[in-house]
């Protein structure tokens, strides 16, 4: 069990190296209090992962930990806990970079979350790039959180949203994606993983492609940080947001990374203290970047706790994770299609996570209620991605998501409930 540890330093029980991709499960459960927690007399299944993760102790603890022995303000305090504050504010940069793989930690901007994150991009990058005419390229997998600040910023500079379409199993059709590339086009911006299906986009290949034709790329990163390794360096990508909250992390606090050279030019997204180098009535000077994008007192403790939260994963290893992952998504879809009258939805080779259904003549709704009965938390409706559900002929589905935490016996669990409630309605 782990209390209390936000070093790098593998885990004692991860030394067993029988297989790649074996991670001792049940004794990493123990870290999550809440999976102890029984919802109407039953054990909990979480299988809510896609909304918002479960917390290890030891980001509980470090939270609690930074009100208890360091709240201060950060930065110019001349005083102990000004310092530490500091100190836990920008260690939590420098774990936010090295999980991202970033040349430095002045390339990390904290933010409230994804959302923030691309409104942010759409304010700084997009205001001054995007103009009269200009065209931008999202995908029908986005979230939308990358979908209206984009269609704000082009009704406002009467510009246009290219959307690249997906193929019957929901993965992106690169060859219509390129297609879509113009003298006009400024940016792309695209889901590394689709929070609705669960597709793995080729999003190396994408941003290769925006760049030879000399387009910036911005990347939604909240349904993969958490799934897969990310290096930015490698993806290339200019642009790569997160929340911390999809990571192990508390809510409130999330990440966008951007190129240096990028964020030394971009102006300020918001006005007031915190972000500024001087201010007289005739002119402001700004900070430097990070700071510059960093207005007002920012969520320090969360951002604390969302360096342990990447300390944690780092110390169990993402590829590690994302391979016993892997085996239980696959393991999953083959359990889901006994199912009686169950059509998944999103069947991409490249998959993660997510496992989206619907169940003939059977309200999703009904379903959802039916697993809460049993303990089984899944998501309902059409989890803020409406254009891809179309895409598919739905307006909502089932949405059970796995966690490095849930196992085989869960998702056993989750079927025979779903065959049950299938029998009983078909009857």
């Amino acid at each position: 069990m782990i209390i209390n540890n936000w070093s790098l330093e593998p885990m004692p029980y991860l030394e067993d190296r029988r297989m790649p991709g074996w991670i001792p499960v049940h004794l990493i459960r123990r870290d999550f209090p809440i999976l102890s927690e029984r919802i109407n007399g039953k054990q909990l299944v979480w299988l809510d992962n896609a909304a918002t993760t479960q917390k290890p102790n030891c980001v509980i603890n470090r939270l609690a930990d930074f009100y208890r022995y360091e709240n201060s303000n950060v930065h110019r305090g001349a005083h102990t806990l000004a310092a530490r504050a500091t100190d836990a504010y920008e260690d939590a940069r420098k774990a936010a970079a090295r999980f991202l793989h970033a040349k430095d930690s002045s390339e990390i901007v904290f933010v409230r979350g994804t959302t923030e994150a691309i409104n942010l991009a759409a304010r700084t990058y997009g205001s001054r790039q995007i103009g009269f005419g200009d065209e931008l390229i999202i995908t029908n997998l986005e979230h939308h959180a990358n979908i209206v600040p984009w269609q704000q910023l082009c009704e406002e500079r009467e510009a246009f949203l290219r959307v690249a379409p997906v193929d019957d199993t929901g993965q992106i059709i690169l060859e219509e994606y390129e297609k879509l590339f113009c003298r006009r086009t400024k940016l792309v911006a695209l889901t590394h993983v689709s929070n609705a299906l669960g597709t793995v986009a080729p999003v190396k290949e994408m941003i290769r492609i925006a760049h030879s034709h000399g387009v910036k790329v911005l990347v939604d990163g909240a349904q993969a940080v958490s799934h897969l390794p990310v290096d930015v360096q490698d993806l290339d990508c200019d642009f790569y947001a997160f929340s911390g909250h999809k990571i192990y992390g508390p809510t409130g606090i999330g990440v966008l990374y951007g190129k240096g050279e990028l964020l030394r030019e971009l102006p300020p997204y918001q006005g007031g203290g915190n972000m500024i180098a001087d201010v007289t009535f005739e002119k402001t000077r700004y900070q430097e970047a990070p700071a510059r994008f960093e207005a007002g007192t920012g969520s320090i403790g969360d951002a604390a706790a969302l360096g342990a939260a990447l300390n944690y994963v780092d110390s169990i290893g993402m590829d590690r994770i994302a391979r016993y992952e892997h085996e239980l998504t696959e393991y999953a879809m083959k359990r889901l299609m006994t199912v009686p009258n169950l059509t998944p939805v999103g069947t991409a080779e490249a998959k993660t996570s997510i496992l989206s259904f619907v169940i003939k003549n059977i309200p999703n709704e009904t379903v959802g209620k039916a697993l809460n009965e049993e303990g089984i938390a899944v998501r309902t409706g059409h989890h803020c991605a409406q254009p891809i559900l179309r895409r598919f002929g739905l307006e909502s589905t089932v949405r059970p998501s796995l966690a490095f935490y849930n196992t085989k016996e869960e998702i056993d669990q989750l079927v025979s409930v779903l065959a049950r409630i299938s029998r009983s309605c078909t009857v």
